[in-house]
């Protein structure tokens, strides 16, 4: 089995609980990773990493510290992956809630080895959505290529090379993490989906906050907002259908 590894904050103790319980229950050993408070980082350690000319230009909002946070925590569990020894690894946000057949995906997974993707995702919002290429992973589970991946990071494998790959384009960043992941053709990544997925959104309960919280209570701009967020997606979905004509996987 590859290592798997957890990210959350120290203060949210009930979701590391909850995430312990089922990883446990399956007989799935873990790592937790220490997630980075975006609201306790410095305007400097801010500037290190967070691209605002480009986030203006190129993304749909302003991000908020609680995005910020959360793609150097992640950066730090693709880091783990990297400097490991296993082939590759599993990264679980805090708030997942896997069915009982996570530990028998995990295993197929890592026997799978990564021979055509580079990333796997284990949740969608969308489990109808469109596919570009598809196979049978074990009897009655698909990997598939989705035609547009899927936002969220919740639960996902990477190769070592992969996380390798992820951490030395990483910095600086402009758009969310989980978004980042949705540009397969400037991470270079083949990026796979596991359908079903074992694993939704779960208790979302915390004593930090949230991001999506935090991203409405930041939204400004009127007309000016709504326009940078439909320039942007027009954008993506150009390209995405560029790429996906070209054959990019």
């Amino acid at each position: 089995m590859w290592p798997s590894y957890v990210i959350n904050l120290a203060a949210n103790t009930v979701r590391m609980g909850n995430a312990s319980a089922q990883l446990e229950s399956q007989g799935i050993p873990f790592q937790r990773i220490d997630a980075v408070n975006g609201w306790a980082l410095s305007q400097a350690e801010i500037n290190r990493v967070y691209d605002v000319s480009a986030n203006s230009s190129r993304a749909r909002h302003d991000l908020v510290p609680a995005e910020i946070g959360c793609y150097l925590s992640h950066i730090e569990a693709w880091r783990t992956i990297a400097d490991g020894d296993a082939p590759g690894g599993f990264i679980f946000e805090d708030d997942f809630e896997g069915d009982e057949t996570l530990a028998s995906v995990l295993v197929a997974l890592c026997q799978d080895n990564g021979s055509d993707w580079d990333m796997v995702k284990l949740f969608t919002f969308d489990p109808t959505a469109k596919t570009v290429a598809e196979r049978d992973l074990t009897p009655g589970l698909r990997l598939v290529v989705p035609f547009r991946v899927p936002t969220c990071l919740i639960g996902y494998g990477l190769t070592r090379a992969a996380a390798r790959q992820l951490v030395d384009r990483s910095v600086p960043f402009f758009r969310p993490v989980d978004e980042d992941q949705k540009y397969f053709w400037e991470t270079g990544l083949r990026v796979a989906l596991i359908l079903p997925a074992p694993i939704k959104v779960g208790d979302q309960q915390t004593v930090t906050g949230t991001i999506g919280t935090a991203r409405r209570e930041a939204a400004k701009g009127g007309f000016g907002r709504l326009w940078r967020g439909f320039r942007t997606q027009l954008a993506y979905q150009l390209a995405l259908r560029w790429h996906r004509f070209r054959g990019v996987k």
